[in-house]
């Protein structure tokens, strides 16, 4: 599949803005008052922050 430098600039720019938007997630529930209870979100949230972290990697490495 080709994708132009644009195209590739555009994707890094949005996975590092949800990448932000993961981590303030994963933070605001590790700081509640009870974080056992949102246990299953910041799971969710690390998750899906390692996945973003490995295609930012990718997507650097393709530029």
């Amino acid at each position: 599949m080709e994708v132009s430098r644009e195209e590739l600039l555009e994707a890094k720019r949005q996975v590092e803005s949800t990448l932000h938007k993961l981590r303030e997630t994963a933070n605001t529930l590790r700081g509640k008052e009870n974080p056992e209870r949102y246990k299953s979100q910041i799971t969710l949230a690390e998750r899906r922050i390692r996945a973003f972290e490995i295609a930012l990697r990718l997507i650097e490495q393709e530029l």
